[in-house]
Parts: structure tokens; sequence; C-alpha cells
């Protein structure tokens, strides 16, 4: 008969053992999100992006994470970007850098839903509180000119 700590044990390997599972089989829904995403569709690249950085249906990965959501930044997600700037504040899978994270969040809030504008902009105006007025005017430019070759390609 088994005793009550070898029963703990062995539920415990299981318990492991189905999150170490979990945590490394993609599901179907990440695999059709997936091909969505490697077809260029913004919209799964972002979810795909979010799905790395929480660990959802996919083992967490940041540097994964801030691929997929520069994939979909680049083709103009305002979520994405706004993502993408969270992680270069954060120095969340790439190095920290305030200007670059300022650019995205500048350029979320440009493009973003009359509901996400006020959020997006106290992000980036946040941010701009730590910042050098140099930074934030190399910031500026640098959305600028990614908004400028943006709409050249569009």
């Amino acid at each position: 008969m088994l005793n009550l700590r070898t029963c703990v044990v062995v539920v415990a390997v299981l318990l492991v053992g189905g999150v170490a599972l979990a945590q490394t089989s993609e599901t179907a829904d990440i695999a059709a999100l997936r091909v969505r995403a490697n077809a260029g569709d913004a919209n799964a690249q972002f979810i795909l992006g979010l799905a790395y950085a929480d660990g959802e249906g996919v083992p967490q990965d940041d540097a994964q994470a801030v691929s997929w959501f520069r994939k979909s930044a680049e083709q103009g997600d305002s979520g994405a970007q706004h993502f993408l700037g969270g992680v270069y504040r954060n120095g969340q899978g790439v190095p920290q850098d305030y200007v670059e994270s300022h650019q995205w969040l500048n350029l979320a809030a440009s493009r973003a839903s009359v509901e996400e504008v006020t959020q997006y902009t106290g992000y980036r105006d946040a941010l701009a509180a730590v910042m050098t007025p140099q930074q934030i005017a190399e910031a500026q430019q640098r959305a600028t000119a990614w908004l400028a070759a943006f709409e050249q390609r569009n």
C-alpha cells in the first residue's frame, strides 16, 4: 500500500510532467495561427507574439514574442506596436532602449482606435518623463521616418 508521501510525489511528478508536456506541445489552434502568421497576417502575428510572451500554447519565449510583435508592428498593427514599445521599455527579450520604445509607443498612439489612444499616449508620456529632450526628439524623428516609409509601401 502506498503511503501519503509516495502519493504526493507521484502526483507531483505527473503534474510537472503534464505541465512540461503542455508547455512544449503546440496546440492545434497555435499551429493554425502560425500558418496564418507565416503567410503575413498581421493580426495572427500579433496574437502569436502574445502567446509566446505569456507561454500560452507554446513555451514562453521573449525573443520569439519580440520577433512576432515586430513583424506585426511593421505592418502597422497598433497593438503590436504598443507591445513592442513595452518590451523595449522593460528590456524584455531585447536590450532596454527608451528611444526605440518611445518610437513604437508613439506610432501605436497615432494609429490606435479611439478606445486605445488614451492608454497608449499615457504609456508614451510616462516614458517621456524619464527621457532627455534629445532622446524624445530622436524617437519622434524615427517615428516620422517609419510612418513616411510605411505610407509609401501601402
